[in-house]
């Protein structure tokens, strides 16, 4: 058995699709079916039911793609193990958030004293970042909500109020706070469903009877105070996307406690490397510096 049959192996399970594993591997379809075929015959057994060129893991396949997946896993851990000793000023951090507005700090925070590192960052819905974590294929997540798991590491570094955005001219805007109650008619911009502040303000307008109404849903949150400057809809905003420079009143909630945990998630088996070690420390320091300066 070769590491490259697993590895193309975890391509094609991941993917069930002999055309879009080749093209992610960049190899031809044949020679991908034929290293699929060569790891079948060394295992004894298919691995894949085949309809066309859409394929589905069996059960013999499912069982090997857990096993594979460990054993990659494992390798990797070794690579960046060695890669840390022999180069510890250098490498790469690889994170995922779900919670962004306060990376930038973090990240320049940082890079004062490791200069020499690079970051290769990705905004993911909650979903998307827990498929990750189960991988081991990212160093850090910044996250909310929170996640349990088997295999997932989970501290918790803030507790985040989320506020009510509303432009200056609205009707709300000199009030300090509002109820949710008052909220029901209103027109609103938001993230789409699967992140997390999405999701809970989503619940809490449920418990109060009403299903806020979006006339924007996108993946980039740092855009709605944007559109809330222009008028466009209010937004549900964490107090930590405040922008002071921007024409925008924030409402506190005045009858529910709607607060957002702030997460940092790793994997429990992925090498903790020295500069991620670091990296760690700056984050929690961070978070206490912002929650000393709301106290």
């Amino acid at each position: 058995m070769e590491l490259l049959q697993l590895r193309y192996f975890l391509t094609l399970a991941r993917l069930e699709h002999v055309t879009e594993a080749a093209q992610s591997l960049h190899v031809t379809q044949s020679s991908l079916s034929k290293t699929i075929q060569r790891l079948e015959e060394d295992l004894g057994v298919p691995l894949f039911n085949r309809i066309g060129r859409k394929l589905r893991l069996n059960e013999y396949g499912k069982r090997f793609l857990h096993r594979a997946e460990r054993a990659l896993f494992e390798l990797e851990q070794g690579k960046q193990e060695l890669s840390d000793l022999s180069s510890p000023e250098y490498g790469t951090l690889e994170l995922a958030v779900t919670a962004a507005s306060k990376l930038p700090n973090i990240l320049r925070e940082f890079r004062k004293n490791r200069p020499n590192v690079q970051f290769h960052v990705q905004m993911l819905t909650t979903q998307e970042m827990v498929t990750l974590l189960h991988r081991g294929e990212v160093d850090f997540c910044l996250s909310s909500p929170s996640i349990q798991g088997d295999d997932i590491e989970c501290q918790i570094v803030y507790l985040d109020p989320i506020l009510v955005a509303v432009p200056k001219g609205h009707r709300l805007a000199e009030q300090s706070s509002v109820s949710l109650a008052e909220l029901k008619d209103e027109w609103f911009v938001g993230v789409k469903r699967g992140y997390g502040t999405r999701d809970l303000v989503d619940s809490m307008c449920k418990s109060v009877g009403f299903a806020p109404k979006y006339v924007y849903e996108g993946d980039e949150p740092a855009r709605l105070t944007a559109l809330v400057e222009a008028e466009i809809g209010i937004a549900f905003i964490p107090s930590t996307a405040r922008n002071p420079q921007e024409h925008i009143c924030y409402l506190k909630l005045e009858d529910h406690e709607l607060v957002r945990e702030i997460a940092l998630l790793w994997h429990k088996s992925r090498y903790i490397s020295r500069i991620a070690q670091e990296f760690r420390h700056v984050v929690l320091e961070y978070f206490v510096s912002i929650s000393k300066e709301t106290m």
